[in-house]
């Protein structure tokens, strides 16, 4: 019990300092003796007790002083450590050191409300940033505050309820009449074999460049995806550089089956590649020597050579038609959007798509190619009804007439009877 100057008690963990004032202390639920000062007994006691009521209903927090900047280095080093490969977590501290650290990280996390996320969010609106960044800010702290929640620096999530409105993503897919005008024009040329593939294994353009002789089993006839080939700037270098990193997600590394366009597409880039080893003059890195799609220079392809390349097919198919019926450009990311329409237009189910594309869930999946699913319901219709035939004794035309000529004349017959009694 503690005691005011003149010794009297003054209840448990409160005293009287020598200058008047009054000290009461507590030890929080982390183990942490908490002292509050106060030269009113009756206001001290009465905020005494409201930070032990927090403490006891767990509304308290470990530290009041962190910073958003602060907790954004210990999330990425103990949240994400393992969780996501290099390149997300490159992006990631882009997202944050771009966007939302000049405007929020000197701010201590109690003191970031909701009404300033949606402002920073709504402020990214108007500087004309697109929905995958402002969601991408808004994930990101939302994610950093439910572990701040977790590790006890936060009572409740400023992000939490913040709403996006997500415009309709088109997945774009080439037709069947497209694709097989593209193909028919890209026949014999460079690049050939690479968009084949593309096409008929679903794989993503970086994890497409970055195959190597290794990866290809033509025993099992499957393509181990193992890795994916970057072209950026990253930390260190003095420019843009090619870079090998990990699959995308953990599902992402996968084995995709080999169809007999892929193999022969495959076998033919072999001869290809051994052909542009002999040709080419120019020296490679060694850990790009082994890469089986490459320019003609034997160096590795980025986006702007593969994008290029398709203009070019692009370009030669609308020299022959009118202005009207020109085609569109596409990207080599369509490539992998049609090979999972064809897959679904083929009755294949979406749990095995997915794990040829190597989506991180079946909802991915399921959210980019909804569009594709109401005609394959409707063709999914006539294969049950062909199926039906199969298990079903169907009676062909002759026999039904048959039957039916059978019918009319016992019906008749029944009826002259009746009319022979009648008339007796």
């Amino acid at each position: 019990m503690g005691k005011d100057l003149k010794g009297k008690e003054l209840g448990i963990g409160i005293t009287q300092r020598k200058d008047g004032s009054y000290l009461a202390r507590y030890v929080d639920r982390f183990g942490e003796r908490q002292s509050l000062y106060g030269r009113n007994l009756k206001d001290l006691t009465s905020e005494r007790n409201m930070e032990i009521y927090k403490n006891e209903m767990k509304l308290n927090v470990i530290n009041t002083n962190i910073t958003l900047n602060e907790w954004f280095s210990k999330w990425m080093e103990i949240h994400k450590y393992k969780v996501v490969c290099d390149n997300t977590r490159r992006h990631y501290t882009h997202v944050y050191k771009k966007h939302i650290s000049p405007i929020l990280g000197k701010f201590k996390l109690q003191e970031i409300t909701h009404l300033q996320i949606k402002s920073l969010i709504n402020s990214l609106d108007k500087s004309g940033l697109q929905y995958e960044t402002q969601n991408k800010v808004r994930i990101l702290l939302l994610d950093m505050c439910n572990k701040a929640m977790i590790d006890d620096l936060l009572n409740k999530n400023p992000a939490r309820g913040i709403k996006l409105e997500k415009p309709e993503k088109e997945v774009k897919a080439l037709t069947n009449e497209f694709q097989a005008e593209f193909f028919e024009c890209c026949k014999g040329t460079f690049y050939d074999n690479l968009f084949t593939v593309a096409i008929s294994s679903g794989l993503r353009p970086g994890e497409v460049c970055a195959l190597t002789l290794e990866d290809i089993n033509f025993e099992k006839m499957e393509i181990d995806v193992n890795k994916t080939l970057l072209y950026q700037k990253l930390e260190g270098d003095e420019q843009k550089m090619f870079h090998f990193d990990p699959p995308k997600t953990k599902l992402s590394k996968r084995k995709v089956p080999i169809t007999k366009q892929c193999e022969i597409a495959l076998k033919k880039q072999m001869l290809q590649k051994n052909v542009i080893e002999t040709k080419s003059p120019k020296v490679v890195e060694k850990q790009f020597s082994g890469l089986l799609f490459t320019t003609k220079f034997n160096t590795p392809i980025n986006a702007e050579v593969y994008n290029d390349a398709i203009k070019r097919i692009i370009d030669e198919i609308n020299l022959i038609k009118d202005n009207l019926d020109e085609h569109e450009y596409f990207s080599a990311h369509a490539l992998r959007h049609t090979f999972a329409t064809r897959c679904f237009e083929s009755g294949i189910e979406p749990k095995i798509v997915q794990e040829y594309l190597g989506h991180a869930s079946l909802k991915m999946t399921m959210d980019l190619y909804t569009h594709v699913f109401p005609e394959t319901k409707s063709n999914a219709i006539f294969k049950l009804e062909e199926e039906l035939e199969k298990n079903e004794s169907i009676l062909d035309d002759e026999s039904v007439n048959l039957r039916y000529n059978s019918y009319c004349l016992e019906k008749s017959n029944k009826s002259k009877v009746v009319s022979f009694k009648s008339a007796v």
